[in-house]
């Protein structure tokens, strides 16, 4: 079985577009959440998103090459050209076959197909685009990589919900490890910050209404908070087992070493309310790692700011770490990105990479008065200097899909 580590990462997010941007405003716990700008919420209950800002899709890919894309896949491509080039990938060394692609997105291409129907009620459907339903299948991330960089190697879109990030680099990982491949470009990307969404999120009454302060709407394990944040963006990795990695003298970003996938079976949207899926997960990803619950040394939360899924995850926690559970930095990258759904786990796999390089955990901002009932360390305000040597990252979805990676930082 081969080892498997990181050498690229990319990101679109809505506190930048590289890595660099995205990590100092981690960092200085700055908050990605503002008022939607890009159409009119007066009908809304909600008014406030993190949204992707300062990126064009037609100076970057050009007009028509742009139009032919979701959005969703104009921030997967991107961030993938990142990845590639933080990995300093030579296309014309790779074997090909031996390349893939595991990219997805939870809801595709909505913004095409609101579009579409508009343009199908207003001018009939002899107007409706040819390229409507490749534009707007979740597979499309994946397959607009694929063919942009010839990988004729392993290919899967999964959709997990918000927990696709994490199943995508997971199986990436099993893939690598069993050497199906020597190389996967792997994570999620998410543009479904729409009328029709955030409609649907509002009436579901899921998603924050504190629109007065958006920086302080995204409060995870907070007693105020009142729902999760949309968000978008993409987070892309290189994933490559070490024998290939170091035969290009590629540079070592961290070491992925357990996944850990499971079901709650409860409900459709909301989670188990003691934890059970996110429990198992942990468990099975920690027992894949080779590794010992004391030998975790931080966890990335899922932490999306609502009660149910903020409870159910800090009991999880509790469950399989015990007293140790309280020794643990726990952090919530979502209150300041917000949830980016399809994309988050991609992006927070990036930030605990950076965590695992630096040695810096981020903050749990707007955690000023905690749930009497989510009473770990979750890094509160400020970012936390410390040297950690593995990582957990937590990634749960609508349906209860769960998938949890296992980080290390790289020891040759």
């Amino acid at each position: 079985m081969e080892r498997v580590v990181i050498t690229g990462m990319g990101v679109i997010s809505p506190l930048g577009n590289d890595v660099t941007t995205l990590w100092q405003a981690m960092q200085e716990g700055k908050s990605g959440i503002s008022p939607i700008d890009t159409f009119d919420t007066s009908r809304h209950k909600t008014k406030i998103a993190g949204l992707v800002r300062d990126f064009d899709a037609e100076a970057y890919f050009g007009r028509k090459e742009a139009r032919r894309m979701d959005r969703f896949c104009h921030f997967a491509v991107a961030a993938a050209d990142q990845a590639v080039q933080d990995a300093n990938l030579d296309m014309a060394e790779l074997d090909h076959e031996r390349f893939g692609v595991y990219v997805g997105s939870g809801i595709g291409g909505i913004h095409t197909l609101v579009q579409q129907d508009a343009i199908l009620q207003d001018r009939g459907p002899e107007r409706v685009s040819p390229t409507l339903v490749p534009m707007i299948i979740s597979n499309m991330a994946a397959a607009q990589i694929s063919i942009k960089y010839e990988a004729l190697g392993p290919s899967l879109s999964p959709v997990t919900a918000c927990s696709i990030g994490n199943t995508a680099i997971g199986e990436a990982f099993r893939a690598i490890k069993y050497g199906a491949a020597d190389v996967i470009i792997a994570g999620g990307a998410e543009a479904a910050i729409s009328e029709l969404s955030l409609a649907s999120f509002g009436n579901a009454t899921a998603v924050s209404t504190r629109n007065d302060e958006p920086e302080q709407a995204s409060r995870p394990f907070d007693e105020g908070r009142d729902g999760f944040v949309m968000a978008e963006g993409a987070g892309i990795v290189i994933l490559e087992s070490l024998s290939h990695a170091l035969r290009r003298n590629a540079t070592i970003h961290a070491e992925v070493i357990g996944y850990g996938a499971s079901s709650d079976a409860y409900h459709m949207v909301a989670t188990h309310p003691e934890g059970r899926g996110a429990l198992q997960a942990m468990r099975v990803a920690i027992q894949d790692a080779m590794i010992t619950p004391d030998q975790v040394d931080v966890i990335s939360a899922h932490a999306t700011s609502t009660e149910i899924g903020d409870r159910s995850e800090t009991a999880a926690i509790k469950q399989l770490f015990g007293e140790a559970a309280y020794d643990i930095p726990v952090t919530a990258n979502k209150s300041m990105l917000g949830h980016m759904l399809g994309a988050a786990g991609g992006v927070e796999a990036i930030a605990l990479i950076k965590t695992l390089q630096d040695g810096v955990i981020p903050p749990t901002i707007n955690l000023t008065h905690p749930d009497s009932l989510c009473d770990l360390d979750y890094v509160p305000q400020v970012a936390r200097r410390k040297e950690v040597r593995i990582g957990l990252s937590n990634s749960f979805g609508f349906g209860g899909h769960n998938a949890v990676i296992v980080l290390k930082k790289y020891e040759a």
